[in-house]
């Protein structure tokens, strides 16, 4: 676990202000009493799929994103993906270009 990494900080915010929150990543341990969820393991329905995975590693969890069926999909600073918001948009699922922990720090990020 890297605490100086975005995705860490993002996960500690969202506890922090009682969001439930599911971490999904390779590592293993927790962020608070948030444990690490390997990828593609069987998850509850989501609200928000929040991206810290640059353009280039997205492409293998495009399937298991749009078989979640979340509500809208952030791509925060750096993973910006235009033929991933198409097919996002195809599917009825809103997604925007922006920063979850600016969202949170400016009382903006709403589920």
């Amino acid at each position: 676990m890297k605490p100086e990494r975005y995705a860490y900080r993002a996960v500690q915010m969202l506890q922090e202000r009682n969001f439930e929150v599911i971490a999904m990543g390779r590592g293993e341990g927790f962020i608070g009493k948030v444990s690490m969820t390997k990828p593609f393991a069987k998850i509850p329905p989501v609200h928000t799929v929040t991206l810290y995975l640059g353009p280039v590693h997205q492409e293998e969890y495009l399937d298991f994103i749009l078989k979640l069926n979340p509500q809208r999909v952030i791509f925060n600073p750096g993973t910006e993906n235009r033929e991933f918001a198409e097919k996002l948009t195809k599917a009825g699922i809103a997604w925007e270009n922006s920063c979850t922990l600016v969202l949170l720090s400016t009382n903006q990020y709403q589920p």
